[in-house]
């Protein structure tokens, strides 16, 4: 089908993003994809809610994925709630009891376990607010203006 060829060029990890970023608007939130908090880090999926809360989701394709992802911990100061993004096949029992679960496909995702609430002081969720609306803008220029050279 002509609407599912974007898909065929999409990597397994990109096509639960893509699930996550559909569930999660579901529930008022609004998306990005591969945003850079800070030097060093760049996230699956970062979220923000209806009231200026932050999100982040990271979706792990494989055992191997997870076991190799270093950095997860590293996310924690840049958000209210963390999660992992996997799908069905993934065994769970690997995932940190204490973070966020959200199992996913390429079409949709639900939330299985809430991450736990850590609120970002202002200063920093202001930063975390900006760069999303920075991100989000650059993402939609480049959509529109295909000669755009893209800053990421």
């Amino acid at each position: 089908m002509q609407g599912d060829a974007p898909q065929l060029q999409m990597m397994p990890g990109q096509l639960l993003a893509r699930g996550v970023s559909r569930a999660l608007r579901g529930h008022d939130f609004v998306t990005v994809e591969e945003l850079v908090p800070t030097s060093g880090l760049r996230v699956d999926v970062m979220a923000l809610g209806p009231k200026g809360e932050i999100w982040i989701v990271e979706c792990k394709s494989s055992r191997a994925d997870f076991q190799s992802d270093r950095k997860w911990q590293g996310y924690l100061a840049w958000c209210d709630r963390f999660f992992w993004a996997v799908d069905g096949d993934f065994p769970t029992e690997l995932l940190p009891d204490e973070t966020g679960l959200i199992l996913a496909d390429a079409y949709d995702a639900e939330i299985i376990r809430m991450g736990p609430e850590a609120k970002l002081a202002a200063a920093r969720r202001k930063v975390m607010v900006q760069k999303f609306a920075r991100h989000a803008a650059m993402r939609a220029q480049a959509a529109r203006d295909p000669g755009f050279v893209n800053a990421f």
